[in-house]
């Protein structure tokens, strides 16, 4: 027995440990030289958040919109904080005529909240940056605000802050003035510190989530507005001429079913956050523009039937969601507290949800026209695929709205969603089909916002900027 008890411990002694053993890259030692490297001509890069990835402050009172959690914090449940948080609704007006006060004031690098009194960090696009860093990428706010002394370098980073409650299109043009802001800025910079004079700027862009649907619209059609009969608008690749490196991490480029349950139910972000109504979110252009396309059947009704389209104003009146549900009476009496009646409050927040809808209808329709990108413009997509993410959803008679199916994504996004596929399930065996043309794709197996802390990301978002071959 003592033989072969020793027989046995020699024989697992020899066998490899169980269970993989995980490494990470040494980026600085990958890097370091190329981060080093003063090169006049590197492009400067633009990180872009996604939803709730900026900061907005109310100007007239100095309140923080979004942006402070805890003490501080908005309440979008009294009368003060939801006509804070939500948009303006009003009958007969465009919906790029609907402004308030608030603006955005910097990116969400990191999200800080108070919890019995003690402060809780989440990190967000403070990865992305962190990477960024790595790669010799200065952040020229952190820079001007004095939060890091980058010295003479912090001209190479710049974080875009965007309203995103607005419309994607309206980003898009904020987005194409700010590049033009930016571009007069490296120019003036390279020539000072450099004595050169640079012709021309390309940008390579890093986004995240909505914010690649903000990038993939200027690309296509830079600052063009959406035209206001609901045609499409003349796709010329104008902010391609300013973009080398176009990086989309967990883009919902096929939108997500969250978006359509958070416009009927309202959201809930965390258990110590408040409830976000309905009525709400449902001021918010932007969310419509990320529901799921209805090709994709996502949403069944009580007959097992994919519903024809998902942006059908009537489909969304006769079933009670969102602004349209009765029970929000109280949410809109709220936010239009010069409107004394029931019945044209709800005639009000009806007209506001069609003009949303029909929207981003035109907004979706514009970004999945099929159509190869010029030679010069390269992408990289990165998405999850390894958690269960909301796919398909069924509603009864009486517009009650069940889960019904999950199926691969970061938790958030599809993997189909981010990679735009366009074949349904009874089409699975064919290669992949999409209005997309990217250069490479990346999966990580980690949730939409894991993405960023995960070493294969960094690693290969540095080599995509850093060393990948570019066009002469």
């Amino acid at each position: 027995m003592r033989a072969m008890t020793a027989t046995f411990l020699l024989l697992m002694l020899s066998l490899p440990a169980c269970g993989p053993v995980y490494h990470s890259p040494d980026l600085g030692g990958l890097y370091s030289d190329l981060a080093q490297r003063e090169d006049p001509y590197r492009n400067p890069i633009i990180v872009i958040p996604g939803l709730l990835g900026s900061k907005l402050i109310d100007q007239e009172s100095g309140a923080v919109v979004w942006g402070a959690f805890g003490l501080g914090q908005v309440d979008p449940n009294t009368k003060t904080g939801a006509r804070l948080v939500a948009l303006p609704m009003g009958k007969g007006k465009r919906l790029d005529e609907l402004r308030d006060s608030a603006a955005p004031d910097g990116a969400l690098d990191r999200v800080v909240f108070n919890f019995l009194g003690f402060p809780v960090e989440l990190n967000a696009y403070y990865n992305i940056l962190r990477t960024l860093g790595v790669g010799g990428y200065r952040d020229q706010g952190l820079g001007e605000a004095g939060a890091v002394d980058y010295g003479d370098r912090h001209f190479t980073c710049f974080q875009f802050d965007y309203d995103w409650r607005h419309d994607i299109a309206e980003s898009a043009r904020e987005l194409d003035r700010f590049i033009k802001e930016k571009t007069r800025y490296v120019q003036a910079e390279t020539e000072k510190r450099f004595g050169i004079k640079l012709n021309e700027v390309k940008f390579d862009i890093v986004t995240h989530s909505m914010g690649g649907l903000v990038a993939r619209y200027y690309v296509r059609y830079g600052g063009a507005h959406l035209p206001k009969d609901g045609n499409l608008p003349e796709l010329t690749w104008a902010g391609a001429r300013h973009v080398d490196h176009l990086v989309m991490i967990g883009p919902p480029n096929g939108g997500a079913l969250d978006a359509f349950l958070n416009l009927v139910n309202g959201v809930s972000p965390e258990t110590l956050f408040p409830h976000y109504p309905a009525a709400v979110i449902g001021t918010m252009p932007a969310v419509y523009q990320l529901l799921p396309r209805s090709r994709h059947r996502p949403l069944l009704d009580d007959q097992d039937r994919p519903v024809p389209d998902i942006y059908d104003p009537g489909l969304w009146q006769s079933n009670g969601w969102g602004l349209a549900d009765p029970d929000q009476d109280k949410v809109l009496k709220m936010l239009l507290p010069d409107i004394a009646s029931p019945e044209k409050r709800r005639e009000i927040a009806l007209d506001h949800q069609r003009k949303a809808l029909l929207r981003a209808k035109q907004f979706t329709s514009a970004l999945d026209v099929p159509a190869h990108p010029p030679p010069s413009l390269r992408l990289l997509l990165i998405a999850g695929d390894a958690e269960e993410t909301k796919k398909t959803a069924q509603f009864d008679s009486r517009g009650r709205i069940t889960v019904i199916e999950t199926g691969p994504g970061d938790g958030t996004v599809l993997r189909s969603s981010a990679l735009m596929d366009e074949r349904v399930a009874s089409d699975l065996k064919t290669r992949l089909v999409s209005p997309i043309q990217r250069d490479q794709v990346l999966f990580v197996f980690s949730d939409h916002l894991g993405i960023t802390k995960d070493p294969a990301f960094a690693d290969n978002l540095l080599y995509f900027l850093l060393e990948s071959p570019r066009e002469n």
